[in-house]
């Protein structure tokens, strides 16, 4: 008996994979995507008239301006890693991975995971998904193509985080305190009632799912053209991750008593419960997880309960601060783009901010604005891969443009939310936590993420336009 011919990829998929290589081989770090935005913005401000003294002060007085939204940034990602990684959800995951009966229902039971968990926090979403689908890999009995169901972990990030809790832009503008001043001038305060709450950003999350789901479904591999986990020499080196809820270690000396023993976890967990209990109890639900310090200090106190001995917990933590050290070392720079386009006044007394939301009026109406700013923050998104960091950049001359176009401002951040989703499909800069909880290579998903690209474009742009015509222009509201 011959056996059957592998299925050959078709034209899209080929080219996703080309392009895929393409940026693998020439794009440079995100890092200096960053640094050369300082450089475009400076170089804008000194051509419409500033003075070097005005825009060197400009960027170094906007350089620390973000510290308290980079390390909640920051903590996003350290939070979602802890709880993920604790014992107990590990055997949540290996109960998780015995549902799905085929392939194909494998993938999308792992794309819909990751989108639900998405919304929740992103960070946690993609090492949940990729260790869930390590965890299917496992069973011999299921025909689960390797790539596909990694592809569709990537889904959380790659479709509908950006409209979920851990929206970078939706939380900064809840959180006044972590607001450029600039900004809060001239968006005031949105709450989630605003921005994720909203019916119109339900609905458009719902569609977004749904067809993800589909697409999943049609794209997966089938029979001959399965390529399974033991075909990746990565993920074969991956045997110690995929225990990663093992024992600890013995404990060497008698310093350590305390750090394999639950004392402290208890009474840190009673504290922190005691504040989490006094916190809601205050507030509407909304408001209080609308906090991004305790959105994370919510994960963070779950991690350590979960963790139940402080050295686990420690571990834990270790191993995710290597992945939060983009944000760490690039949103200082983008706090000095943002100083820039707000601060560093031309020789018309005028910033780069007015400037640009000026080319906004221009070419958009109330009516385009979103479809406009819905492609221009896609296109950027590609080139500086970073939610918060690129809001900040955007949102000065934006939410101008929607002030003087009367658009309202809370869709407006949706229509960001949206939209800047779309190029994590095929930037491999996002792709990197899950790759390595896979042991994959970007190009080896990029092909069926790139379907999911071409799906959503038309998708999303349509939803956004169609649902922003049912909202009405509120002006903004300072704190």
């Amino acid at each position: 008996m011959t056996a059957a011919a592998p299925v050959a990829d078709g034209p899209l998929a080929r080219f996703a994979l080309r392009s895929a290589a393409w940026a693998e081989r020439w794009f440079p770090d995100a890092y200096v995507f960053a640094a050369l935005g300082v450089v475009v913005v400076a170089v804008a401000a000194l051509a419409f008239g500033a003075t070097p003294t005005a825009t060197a002060a400009a960027f170094g007085d906007g350089y620390w301006s973000l510290i308290p939204f980079t390390m909640q940034m920051a903590f996003v990602v350290i939070g979602g890693y802890v709880v993920a990684t604790a014992p107990a959800v590990a055997r949540l995951i290996d109960a998780l991975a015995r549902f799905p009966r085929s392939g194909r229902g494998a993938v999308c039971y792992v794309a819909l995971v990751s989108m639900l968990t998405s919304l929740l926090s992103w960070g946690f979403s993609l090492v949940f998904g990729g260790l869930l689908v390590r965890a299917l890999a496992r069973r011999e009995d299921l025909d689960m193509d390797y790539r596909a169901a990694g592809a569709a972990a990537y889904l959380g990030l790659g479709a509908v985080w950006a409209m979920g809790l851990s929206s970078s832009a939706a939380q900064l503008q809840a959180n006044p305190a972590s607001m450029p001043p600039g900004l809060l001038a001239i968006t005031g305060v949105l709450p989630f009632s605003e921005t994720i709450f909203l019916w119109q950003s339900i609905a458009l999350t719902a569609a977004l799912i749904a067809v993800s789901l589909l697409v999943c479904f049609v794209t997966a591999p089938r029979g001959a053209s399965v390529k399974r986990a033991n075909e990746f020499e990565g993920a074969d080196r991956l045997a110690a991750d995929e225990r990663h809820a093992a024992a600890l270690p013995p404990r060497t000396r008698p310093g350590e008593w305390l750090e394999y023993s639950p004392l402290i976890t208890v009474l840190l967990a009673a504290l922190s419960l005691g504040w989490l209990a006094y916190e809601f109890g205050q507030k509407p639900l909304v408001t209080a997880i609308a906090s991004l310090n305790t959105y994370n200090f919510l994960f963070l106190t779950v991690g350590l309960v979960l963790h139940w001995r402080p050295r686990s917990f420690l571990n834990a933590v270790a191993r995710a601060v290597p992945s939060t050290g983009g944000v760490l070392i690039q949103f200082p720079l983008y706090g000095g783009i943002a100083s820039l386009l707000t601060a560093a006044k031309g020789a018309d007394g005028q910033t780069l901010a007015h400037h640009l939301s000026s080319v906004f009026v221009h070419i958009a109406s109330t009516d385009t604005f979103t479809l406009v700013m819905g492609v221009y923050s896609a296109v950027l998104g590609f080139f500086v891969p970073s939610g918060g960091g690129k809001w900040i950049i955007e949102a000065p001359y934006v939410m101008q443009a929607a002030n003087d176009l009367q658009v309202h401002l809370g869709w407006a951040v949706q229509v960001y939310n949206a939209a800047e989703a779309l190029p994590n499909l095929i930037n491999p800069f996002w792709m990197l936590p899950l790759l390595g909880v896979l042991g994959l290579k970007a190009r080896d998903i990029v092909g069926f993420t790139f379907i999911q690209l071409l799906v959503h474009i038309p998708l999303v742009l349509g939803l956004l336009w169609l649902l922003g015509l049912t909202l009405t222009y509120h002006p903004p509201v300072m704190p």
